[in-house]
This record gives C-alpha cells, sequence and structure tokens, in this order.
C-alpha cells in the first residue's frame, strides 16, 4: 500500500460563470405528446468551430455537433451502427468499396436537399480540413453514383469505417454553407435542432430549437435544448444543486456521493484507460526498457487495486489491457497477468542484469501530480527511480509524440479494435511515437485487415493476449465515466461516447 494518504488528481481547468442558464427544474413537464419544454445540459468543453472541416469532433464535444447536423449511421443504446442518413450499407467482395443507399426525404434548415452530391462533398471536405479525426478518412475517395448512393472506394480495407461514419467523420453539413464565413459559428446541417445564434453565446451558452421539419421526430424529446459549457468541476456541483440542469457530465468522480445525496441519478461507462505507455520497447533511448522483463518488472509493481482507490475513488475497474471490454480481443484472464509483486518484479530486473535498478527519465505535469508521485513510489519500490521533467501543460502532447521520453503516464480513450490498433499499437499509430514493430504484430493486423470476420476476430484475440504478454504497456485502470440526470429525466448512456447521445435522453413523465 501507499506510505502517504493520496487525495484524487483534479484536473485543473478554469472557471467560467454560467450565464444565460435555462433552468432545468421548472420547464421540464412534459406534454401530451411524450415531449417536454426543454432540455439543459452542461458540458466540460464548447466547440472550436461548427464547420465540419475545421472543428468536427465527437468525444465531450459530441452534443454540439449532434444537434445540428446529421451522422451518416448511428449507434445505439448498446454501441451498435444502427440506419440513419444511410439506410443501407454493403462491402463488395474484397471490403474496398462501401456502398452507402441513403434517404430521399431530407433537407437542410436552408432548404437545400441533403443529397448524394451533399454527402459526397461533406465528405471530402472532412478528409481534406483539419479537424482532429480528418486523418480516419486519407487515402478515400467519394462518389455519387446517383441521387441517393454514394460510394467509399479505399486502397485497404478499413475495418473500423463503418463506425467512422456514426461519429465526426459521417457528419453531414449543407455544402451551401462551406463558403460563408460565418459557418464556424451559424452551422445549417439537417440535424434535429436549429442553433439559435441570437439566444446563444459563443463559448458559454448554446441555446437550440427543435427542427420543425426533422425528417424523424419520434426521436426529439424536447422542445428546446440548452448545453452550458462549465469547465470547472466544483461550479458544475453548484449548478446541479441548484437545478440549474437537468444533466451534466462529471469529472471528478469524488463527488458522485454528494451528487446522489442531491437526488441525482449517476449513468456511466468506461472508456478511457489510464496507465504506463511504454513506448521505448527497442531501447533506443533507454535500453534497460528493450527487455521484456524489465516490462513486465514495471507491471508487476504496481497496485492496481489501491492506485484506483487513491486516484479515482475506486469508480473504475482495474485492468492490464488496452483493449475495452467491448472488443472481441478483450479477455478478462488477462487482467490478471502481473499480479502486485514488488519482490517478483525486483528477481525480473536482477535477471535483466539491473539488481539495482536504473533511472527511468519520464514527463509530469502539476494537473496530475498525485498520479506521477504514486507512480513515482510504486517504480522506486523495485528498484527504478524516475527522474521527471514537466514541459508545460501546452508541450505535454507535443514532447511525448516528438517523441522525447522512453515512457509516459497517459489516459487514452479504448476504441474500437481497428481505431484502437492504428491509434497506439500498428508502426504508425500516433501513440507509437517510436514506431515499435514486430512481425507477429504485423501479421495479426494484417489479419484483422483482410482476413474473413472468423480469422480478423481470432487475430484480434491473439494480438491482445500479445501485447499483455510482451508488457508494451503498463495499464492501472480503466475510469469510470460519469454523467448525471435530475429527477426529471431519464438517460441512456452510450457504452462507447464520453457524452451522451443527445437522443438518449427523453423526459420521465
Amino acid at each position: 500500500m501507499f506510505r502517504w494518504k493520496a487525495t484524487a488528481a483534479t484536473i485543473a481547468i478554469a472557471a467560467i460563470a454560467l450565464t444565460g442558464c435555462a433552468g432545468g427544474g421548472d420547464d421540464s413537464g412534459t406534454s401530451d405528446s411524450g415531449r417536454a419544454d426543454r432540455l439543459t445540459l452542461t458540458a466540460i468543453i464548447g466547440p472550436t468551430s461548427y464547420d465540419i472541416g475545421q472543428g468536427a469532433e465527437y468525444g465531450n464535444r459530441s452534443p454540439f455537433f449532434q444537434a445540428v447536423f446529421d451522422t451518416l449511421l448511428q449507434k445505439n443504446g448498446e454501441g451498435e451502427i444502427e440506419p440513419w442518413l444511410a439506410t443501407d450499407w454493403e462491402y463488395n467482395e474484397d471490403n474496398t468499396v462501401l456502398t452507402l443507399t441513403l434517404r430521399d426525404d431530407v433537407e437542410f434548415t436552408d432548404g437545400t436537399p441533403l443529397d448524394a452530391e451533399a454527402v459526397v462533398a461533406s465528405l471530402e471536405r472532412f478528409r481534406d480540413g483539419t479537424a482532429p479525426q480528418a486523418a480516419t478518412l486519407a487515402g478515400k475517395e467519394f462518389a455519387a453514383t446517383d441521387a441517393t448512393t454514394v460510394t467509399i472506394t479505399q486502397p485497404a480495407p478499413d475495418p473500423s469505417l463503418v463506425n467512422l461514419l456514426s461519429i465526426a467523420p459521417g457528419l453531414i453539413q449543407a455544402p451551401s454553407t462551406f463558403d460563408d464565413p460565418d459557418s464556424a459559428t451559424e452551422p445549417i446541417g439537417s440535424g434535429p435542432y436549429v442553433l439559435d445564434t441570437a439566444a446563444s453565446v459563443t463559448g458559454t451558452t448554446y441555446v437550440y430549437t427543435a427542427n420543425p421539419e426533422y425528417w424523424n421526430p419520434d426521436v426529439v424529446k424536447y422542445d428546446n435544448l440548452t448545453i452550458n459549457v462549465i469547465e470547472d468541476p466544483t461550479a458544475t456541483l453548484n449548478a446541479l444543486k441548484a437545478g440549474e440542469a437537468n444533466g451534466a457530465k462529471i469529472v471528478n468522480n469524488d463527488t458522485i456521493p454528494e451528487i446522489e445525496a442531491s437526488g441525482w441519478t449517476i449513468e456511466a461507462n468506461e472508456l478511457d484507460f489510464q496507465g504506463l505507455l511504454l513506448f521505448d520497447r527497442a531501447g533506443t533511448m533507454a535500453p534497460e526498457l528493450a527487455d521484456v522483463n524489465v516490462r513486465k518488472a514495471i507491471n508487476m509493481a504496481f497496485d492496481r487495486e489501491a492506485l484506483l482507490e487513491a486516484l479515482q475513488a475506486g469508480y473504475g475497474t482495474v485492468t492490464e489491457q488496452v483493449f475495452p471490454t467491448t472488443s472481441v480481443g478483450y479477455d478478462e484472464a488477462l487482467d490478471s497477468t502481473y499480479e502486485y509483486d514488488p519482490e517478483g518484479a525486483k528477481e525480473l530486473l536482477a535477471e535483466a542484469g539491473y539488481p539495482d535498478g536504473f533511472t527511468l527519465n519520464m514527463m509530469s505535469t502539476a494537473a496530475f501530480q498525485t498520479t506521477f508521485d504514486l507512480v513515482a513510489q510504486q517504480l522506486a519500490d523495485i528498484g527504478i527511480t524516475v527522474n521527471y521533467t514537466d514541459p508545460g501543460t501546452g508541450n505535454f502532447i507535443t514532447d511525448m509524440l516528438a517523441p522525447k521520453y522512453p515512457a509516459t503516464w497517459m489516459a487514452l480513450e479504448q476504441n474500437p479494435d481497428w481505431q484502437l490498433i492504428n491509434f497506439m499499437i500498428a508502426p504508425e499509430a500516433t501513440f507509437n511515437p517510436f514506431g515499435s514493430q514486430d512481425p507477429q504484430v504485423d501479421e495479426y493486423i494484417s489479419t484483422i485487415q483482410n482476413g474473413t470476420q472468423e480469422e480478423a476476430d481470432q487475430a484480434t484475440k491473439d494480438l491482445n493476449a500479445w501485447i499483455v504478454e510482451n508488457a508494451w504497456f503498463a495499464p492501472f485502470f480503466r475510469v469510470q465515466g460519469t454523467y448525471a440526470v435530475d429527477a426529471d429525466t431519464d438517460l441512456e448512456f452510450w457504452p462507447s461516447n464520453a457524452y451522451p447521445s443527445i437522443f438518449g435522453f427523453s423526459p420521465k413523465n
């Protein structure tokens, strides 16, 4: 156990005053139609731009985009892909061409038709833009073969493509706005709501009214929607207690008991894992990490249950896998590969030629100082001295991926399999900055991309087991993502995004 009392790490973010807030309590009465007047939510971050070529993003920014734009496909409460703008989709024999069939009854809110040409234009704008996920459509070509048919041609199979079309890359913006300099703040889509720019305050409060011509009115449960951006967790807690919202993203899990005591209901999922990324597996910067026994010893150094309790008040689940429980590759048994065993870890280090330990250079940042202190303490217990450098918050990711450090603590989202592989495992993956590569890993990845579904599923299982056995990472736990709703609101919290779908909210009465 730890030698000092730890407190949960908190994210250092500035407080923003709650302005123009429409309270949730008085306006949530339900009409005979099953719709209520207003849903008021809080979010911890606002959109940078409504232009999908610049700012389209899901995660915690998803409600802003979901309100005004439709996606080609949609996810349900179980995270399964369902028809939306596209009613049907089918791959060719070698999975390089995806054909989408579109609805023929959808218009943008400026009255222009949402047809295949508009879909192609949006996909191209996202691909060629600067939005965070733009690279996911790189190399893909789009064509409208008739008014309701779009083909996506890619140089090689992309098992993540259908999923991508249900999130940011699948957002469809009216092409009539592409040359409008105001499109960053005045979005035109075909979504369930229309942004009321006169009532909104960019960066703080976003007010929407229901789209009267929406093609799928049954899923719209409120006539009005307000999303208030509140970055400070204490301000969010105060807003909940004051009844100024119907739903709120909760950043600090140690406030859950206080929120529940106030009559709110907690909904949760687990998307992100926290732990060490042991980047330098070839030992080019830290020769010690080239020895798999050293990486295994690092895994054995951590008391994961104690870390979860100290850092997340116990809200989450310990894990030793970077693949999520929703992955076909996830194996519960792998979470017991490395028991907490400091003495066993020391023996492995001795076998690797480091009986007196060694020094490991890593980054830190003040916002998560408690985490870094505990990591250093547990590694010190097996003889590894951590030499921390704080590069400044603005340089943390840049220096990590430069790469300037052989290993680092990090919290990363556990994406769907193919996205995850290309995010942190493949040689060119963003979070594989040293380009770690192994013939066996390459073979698994090739099978996942090109094999039959059965072959791909087995290769994903084998890849995950290989990654754990060879200790490419040292995950600690999956963090509980928490969302609170008031007594007037029901919520079906989808399992695959940090923020709920706006279609998951409904009035309780």
